[in-house]
């Protein structure tokens, strides 16, 4: 993953490892530095350039780069495009794409998986579902009816956050394309291009400048398939629980989580909570092992000099 420095020989914020800087003895891919400056800068220039272009530039610059997408039509546009690419240099990989099955998406979406799946054979499509579970009632029963009701921040970390940082470890993910948008609104209106996020993982936004119209529009012209839950009034399509058709005039993402202050699902927000609780409590756990491993340590080295005195 990488790092972003605040100036040179400064503490490392977070960064990728570069796919042609040299290896390391074990194998690994060392860490490329990027400045803050050398960041708005790519920022900068990206901004100008068409998604295709970024799509293009993101493939030859950034190692272990997959797609995370739940196919709303951001996420559906970069997927056609990437398979226009593809067909440019066929010989190239693939860009394989992660989807989190929450177990609570509507069926249109688990339909629309399906048609793309069909239409885009080639794709690598990754799943993955909350630990442990693989049914709703299981997860029920695991965790609770209703969970994202009674406890959100707990429902965002099972159901979505601890699927997606199992994925990004298991595929050594470095970076990843989104399918976020200025024009969705809320904490989106400033998004950039490139982002380096906490972990060092590297968010790349292909479409941030491009408006809902310009997004549908493509769908049209390129005839790709999309959720049928656009056709009744929605527009950003989540689990069923918590999401609603949008009316006219409101937000693109207004139908998300109505009636809350909540924008986002945790994914793209810094560590939540729930999230936070237990890195802390893990952080102790290790912490408590430390001490009695210390504590050990000093016994048997008392014994040892016990033993020498005896002796």
């Amino acid at each position: 993953m990488g790092h972003q420095d605040e100036s040179v020989g400064s503490t490392l914020e977070s960064g990728y490892a570069s796919g042609t800087s040299s290896s390391s003895s074990s194998g690994e891919l060392p860490t490329l530095h990027l400045t803050k400056p050398h960041l708005k800068f790519l920022n900068s220039t990206l901004n100008d350039l068409a998604p295709i272009d970024i799509l293009r530039w993101s493939k030859i610059t950034f190692p272990n780069l997959y797609q995370t997408t739940a196919f709303g039509l951001t996420g559906l546009v970069t997927l056609d495009l990437l398979s226009k690419l593809q067909k440019e240099t066929p010989s190239a990989a693939p860009i394989d794409v992660i989807f989190l099955d929450t177990l609570y998406h509507f069926q249109e979406t688990l339909d629309l998986v399906e048609k793309i799946k069909a239409r885009y054979s080639n794709i690598n499509l990754h799943v993955y579902k909350p630990e442990g579970v693989n049914t709703t009632a299981e997860f029920e029963a695991k965790h609770g009816a209703e969970l994202w009701k009674h406890n959100p921040d707990n429902y965002d970390y099972t159901a979505k956050v601890e699927p997606a940082q199992r994925a990004y470890a298991d595929l050594s993910v470095a970076a990843i394309f989104t399918g976020r948008r200025r024009s969705q609104g809320a904490k989106r209106e400033s998004l950039d291009i490139i982002e380096i996020v906490e972990g060092g993982l590297i968010k790349i936004n292909p479409l941030a400048s491009w408006s809902f119209a310009q997004v549908q529009e493509y769908i049209k012209e390129n005839n790709v398939p999309y959720n049928e839950l656009l056709n009744r009034g929605y527009k950003s399509v989540g689990d069923w629980h918590s999401t609603e058709p949008v009316k006219e005039g409101e937000d693109e993402r207004a139908g998300r989580w109505k009636g809350t202050a909540k924008t986002e699902c945790g994914i793209h927000n810094k560590r939540s909570k729930y999230a936070q609780f237990l890195y802390e409590a893990e952080q102790k756990r290790q912490q408590q092992e430390l001490v009695a491993m210390l504590e050990q340590v000093e016994i048997k080295q008392e014994h040892f000099e016990d033993i020498v005195v005896t002796a």
